[in-house]
């Protein structure tokens, strides 16, 4: 699949990004001579932050490649996205060269912010083609991207555009019908006018409100949103409670939603200067990855939570690793160690030492457990039945670094898995090399007396199938050995 990118600023690169690293080729117009350079150092922080959401292995990373033309750019692509600035004169040029050259099946997105589409359609030969497709920075980690395109429009469009963007990890919002700035951003309007009013007034720095934010209402917005927020706070009683506790208030004069402060040199020299005095010890390139940094850590926390954006990511695993033609639990070929890990090392598995932290290693070895659990039968349904495996014994061993960007893999032996036990031994590889081995002895139990237990039939069959397949295999290097023991 081909996505051609017009325009390769901030946000055109981040959509570059997301593109490319889920397998598609990206072609990329932008006049600016600077663009390969913008756009390189765009990529390698998405190298850096977006595989690391994944617990699965990503698609092969497309090509990407740079035209000259819009013509040469837009040709034979499925998905066209424009990311030029904001001026309606320059989109309407834009979508006039797009359309004279694109197949007329092709979706063509844009970036705008505030643009309705029938402002982008005007003058446009096809008008259903174009739809808003506004993204939020950094396009290849946040999810949400706002879907709007206009009543006429056909649903198997729309649809079509969705699943393009679910498939490239995304939340499709579908905003039924149009408005200047769609959703999100008409809320960020709100909060940036109160906020330009602090700082105009004296009541508060930059700093001080970006603190009133991240330490206060947006962890809670992070994971549950504005309305399930309010609806905790009403108690036992609920949203209704929230309402008539706090409704009266809207009348008070908290806030000047429809008065702007004067946006003069005076008001821009504050802001600005404020802004230096609190973030200027650092580089753009150096608060994008603390951002991603921070931003990977509380997604894959919320992941592990299953929770908002975090569930997002574990469905999107699942559709990659079926994308990657995982075996089925009654079809892995069993006559070698099972593959049961293979992902890359995300930001915060690091360590003060720069590379992956111990525990992590753990984790992972953990990960592999379950996945050779799931390919034995002993899955979801099978736990919820009242079946389980607990480990009461690991042993593990650190032979190399992994770092930041490795894509680990780990292959699984059966030593032992008659009746209630099973004995397994991962091998960790960055690469070719070797990096640790983790050695587990779990025994299987009954959910409900918490005690130990034998399988049930399918789980026990698959285990002597795969000791049976295995049997011939050398006994794993440093399987057994105590601690301290080295080569």
């Amino acid at each position: 699949m081909i996505a051609a990118i017009i325009g390769g600023g901030v946000i055109g690169g981040g959509w570059a990004a997301r593109f490319l690293l889920h397998g598609w080729d990206v072609r990329v117009f932008d006049p600016d001579p600077e663009a390969q350079r913008k756009i390189g150092e765009v990529l390698d922080n998405a190298r850096r932050s977006l595989p690391g959401l994944a617990d699965v292995p990503m698609p092969a990373e497309g090509t990407l490649s740079y035209h000259d033309t819009i013509e040469e750019t837009v040709t034979g692509a499925a998905w066209i996205q424009e990311s030029v600035p904001e001026r309606l004169d320059i989109k309407h040029q834009v979508f006039a060269s797009v359309q004279a050259a694109c197949d007329p099946a092709a979706v063509i997105g844009s970036s705008t912010s505030g643009f309705k589409p029938s402002e982008l359609r005007q003058g446009a030969v096809r008008d259903g083609q174009i739809i808003v497709a506004h993204p939020f920075n950094p396009v290849y980690l946040l999810p949400l991207v706002e879907l709007v395109g206009g009543p006429a429009d056909d649903a198997a469009l729309a649809e079509r555009a969705s699943e393009t963007m679910r498939g490239i990890g995304m939340y499709p919002l579908h905003i039924r019908r149009e408005i200047e700035a769609h959703i999100a951003d008409r809320l960020l309007e709100v909060v940036w006018r109160e906020a330009l009013w602090l700082v105009k007034d004296g009541i508060a720095t930059t700093e001080e409100i970006d603190n009133a934010i991240r330490y206060g209402f947006g962890l809670r917005w992070a994971q549950m949103g504005l309305f399930e927020t309010y609806r905790i706070a009403g108690g036992e009683a609920g949203m209704k409670h929230f309402l008539a506790q706090f409704g009266p208030t809207l009348a008070l004069p908290w806030c000047k939603l429809t008065d702007v402060p004067e946006y003069d040199d005076d008001l821009v020299d504050l802001i600005a200067g404020q802004s230096d005095a609190q973030s200027g010890a650092w580089s753009i390139r150096e608060l994008e990855r603390i951002r991603d940094a921070n931003l990977v850590a509380m997604m894959r926390a919320l992941k592990q939570q299953d929770w908002g954006a975090g569930a997002l990511l574990k469905a999107h695993d699942l559709r990659l690793r079926d994308a990657g033609g995982a075996a089925p639990a009654d079809g892995i070929a069993a006559d070698g160690p099972v593959l049961t890990l293979s992902q890359t090392v995300p930001l915060d598995w690091l360590d003060y030492n720069g590379h992956m932290n111990e525990s992590r290693y753990l984790e992972a070895f953990a990960s592999a457990t379950d996945r050779f659990m799931e390919l034995i039968g002993c899955d979801a349904e099978y736990v919820a039945a009242g079946g389980s495996y607990f480990t009461v014994e690991s042993h593990l061993r650190h032979l190399d670094e992994a770092h930041v960007g490795d894509v680990i893999t780990v292959h699984t032996r059966l030593l032992a898995g008659e009746g209630r036990k099973m004995h397994l031994f991962h091998t960790m590889r960055a690469g070719e090399r070797e990096v640790a081995t983790g050695e587990h002895f779990l025994l299987h139990v009954n959910l409900e007396t918490r005690r130990p237990s034998d399988p049930g039939p399918q789980v026990a069959e698959a285990l002597a199938r795969i000791a049976a397949a295995q049997s011939g295999l050398p006994r794993p290097e440093g399987a057994g050995r105590a601690v301290g023991q080295r080569p």
